[in-house]
C-alpha cells in the first residue's frame, strides 16, 4: 500500500545528517550542503575528483588551506564511506539510507521512495514497480540509475553479530555514538 504523496519520507526513514568529501588536493573534509549536490558529486567523483574549488560554490572562503570543516576524531558521529560513481537519483524519487542496530550483520540499509511515497527495498521490487508504472520508463528512468549498495561503517560497533561482543568486550563499553552518519565517497588516487 503507497503512502500519501504529503507523508514527509524523508524525516522518517533518512539516518544520514551530513555529508562530506575529501578533498583530492588537500585530503581535508568539506561539509556539502545538500543530498543534491553530494548525489552529484558522488556520481563523477572517479572522473572529476572532489577539490577545495569545488566547493567555493556554496562557501567563497574555502582553500585547501582553510581548516577542515570536520574531523573524525572531533565528532561524535558515525562515519561511513558511501561507494563512488553511484547514480543521481532520479528526479522525484529519493535514496534513503537507513542505519541498523550496533552488532547488526549489516551497517545500513538502502531504500528509494518513489514520486508517490511508495518504498522499494531491492531490484527485484523496484524491476516489479517499474514494470507496473511504465510511464517511468517512459519519462527516462532506468534500472541503471540505482543501486541498493549500501555504505560501510568505519565504527568497530558495527560489525557482525558474532565479532560484536568481543569488540565490546575489548571497548569494555557500549558505544555513546550519536547516531548520525556522514557519509564520504572514495577518492581513487591511482
Amino acid at each position: 500500500m503507497e503512502q500519501s504523496p504529503s507523508s514527509s519520507a524523508n524525516k522518517v526513514w533518512e539516518s544520514v545528517r551530513a555529508y562530506t568529501v575529501q578533498c583530492a588536493s588537500c585530503s581535508k573534509w568539506r561539509l556539502i550542503p545538500s543530498k543534491e549536490k553530494y548525489e552529484e558529486i558522488r556520481e563523477t567523483i572517479n572522473e572529476q575528483p572532489f577539490t577545495c574549488d569545488i566547493a567555493r560554490q556554496w562557501k567563497p572562503d574555502i582553500s585547501c588551506e582553510k581548516e577542515s570543516d570536520v574531523k573524525h576524531e572531533d565528532q561524535n558521529w558515525v562515519w561511513a564511506m558511501d561507494k563512488p560513481n553511484i547514480p543521481r537519483t532520479p528526479k522525484g524519487w529519493q535514496r534513503i539510507i537507513r542505519t541498523r542496530a550496533e552488532g547488526g550483520a549489516k551497517f545500513a540499509d538502502v531504500y528509494y521512495v518513489t514520486p508517490s511515497n511508495k518504498r522499494l527495498r531491492s531490484m527485484v521490487e523496484l524491476n516489479r514497480y517499474l514494470g507496473e508504472h511504465p510511464q517511468f520508463v517512459q519519462e527516462g528512468v532506468a534500472i541503471s540509475q540505482f543501486s541498493f549498495q549500501p555504505p560501510v561503517s568505519f565504527d568497530d560497533n558495527h560489525v557482525p553479530r558474532r565479532r560484536a561482543r568481543s569488540s565490546r568486550a575489548i571497548n569494555g563499553s557500549e558505544s555513546t555514538a550519536n547516531p548520525v552518519l556522514s557519509i564520504v565517497p572514495y577518492v581513487n588516487k591511482d
